[in-house]
Formats: structure tokens, C-alpha cells, sequence
């Protein structure tokens, strides 16, 4: 009896021991170093947050609505907005102007400075910037009728195919030179892409 309580106890113990099996060793792995193709967004894959492709999407997204930049290529940031613009669902608005448009500033202020206002246009749309005066941006314009005479901001919303849904003046959003909220709001919540039908 005493001898297979031992035996029990030396089972327990060597079970409670936490010891495992040592790995097997072999030769060390060679290092990859083959040329790496960068990453392609992919349409189908929603935007979501806590990886680098989605942190990557969300400052390529931001530096489109940064500024009126003359070295940025309208054609290049419409491509980008373009797999936005497919990926979340979105359509694209394209804010033609220059550094010099006032209105421009004053209704790029207020929108982003009312989080309402800029959390309905970032739900929707992707907002591009595009600098008129650029020279390498003539040819770009030159595919919306027009819109290179317009006074600024001249805004065109675009679906996710880059097709024109609508064109008109910024100065429809404002009231006696200063951006009117309800303007802006109407204009976001009439333009908004349809909402997606529901998964059965």
C-alpha cells in the first residue's frame, strides 16, 4: 500500500513538474532578402482601425482634404479617393480652389472646427483638395467643364467611380460671406452615398 502511494505521489509530481519536451533544433533559417512588393489597398477590405494598412489609409485620407497644395497631382489624389471612396462606402467631393480663396478657408474652418459638421463629412464623403492654380493640374480640370472658371470654392461630388453627381458653387454653403451651418448640413445630408442594403 505504502509503495503505491509513493508511486502515485512520484507520478504527481513529476506531472505538476511543468517540464516539456526540449525543441529540436536544427540549422538557423536563411534571411529573406528578396525585394518586397508594397502593400495594394484592397477595395473589399473594410477601413478599420489598429493596423498599419488602415493608419497608412487614414493619412493618405487626410493629406487629400490638407490643403491647396500646387505640388500635389489632382489626378494621383482622385485615384487614391477613388479606393477610399470604394473600400468605406463613401462618394468623393472635390474642392476646387487655391491657397488665396478666403471662402475657401472660412468654409474649411467651420467645417472642421464643429465636430458634428466634420464627423458627417468624414462618415460620407472624401474630401479633396485641388489646387486651380497648379499647372500640372490644367489638363485634370480640364475634364470637368467649367470648373476651371468657376469662382471658388467650386464643389463637385463624385461617386466612387469617379463619375460627376453634382456641381456647384461653395458659395451656396455660406450666407453674407460667412459658412452657414444649415447650408453645409442640407448639402452633406442630400449627398450622403445610400445607405447599404441590409445582410440578410
Amino acid at each position: 500500500m505504502a509503495s503505491a502511494l509513493a508511486l502515485l505521489v512520484v507520478a504527481l509530481l513529476s506531472a505538476c513538474s511543468g517540464q516539456e519536451p526540449p525543441a529540436t533544433s536544427g540549422p538557423p533559417l536563411p534571411v529573406d532578402t528578396t525585394p518586397q512588393k508594397p502593400p495594394v489597398a484592397d477595395v473589399r477590405e473594410p477601413v478599420a482601425s489598429g493596423n498599419t494598412r488602415a493608419a497608412a489609409d487614414i493619412a493618405a485620407i487626410a493629406a487629400l482634404g490638407a490643403s491647396f497644395d500646387p505640388n500635389r497631382s489632382a489626378a494621383n489624389d482622385l485615384e487614391t479617393a477613388k479606393v477610399e471612396a470604394k473600400r468605406g462606402g463613401k462618394r468623393i467631393v472635390l474642392e476646387l480652389g487655391d491657397a488665396a480663396c478666403a471662402e475657401c478657408a472660412v468654409l474649411d474652418e467651420r467645417i472642421e472646427g464643429e465636430a458634428p459638421l466634420r464627423h458627417r463629412r468624414d462618415a460620407g464623403f472624401i474630401w479633396v483638395k485641388v489646387d486651380r492654380s497648379a499647372p500640372g493640374n490644367v489638363a485634370f480640370l480640364a475634364a470637368y467643364p467649367g470648373s476651371a472658371e468657376a469662382h471658388a470654392p467650386h464643389l463637385l461630388v463624385l461617386d466612387a467611380d469617379g463619375q460627376v453627381l453634382h456641381a456647384q458653387s461653395g458659395h451656396d454653403l455660406l450666407r453674407k460671406g460667412k459658412p452657414d451651418r444649415r447650408r453645409i448640413e442640407a448639402f452633406l445630408e442630400e449627398w450622403a452615398p445610400p445607405e447599404a442594403p441590409a445582410q440578410p
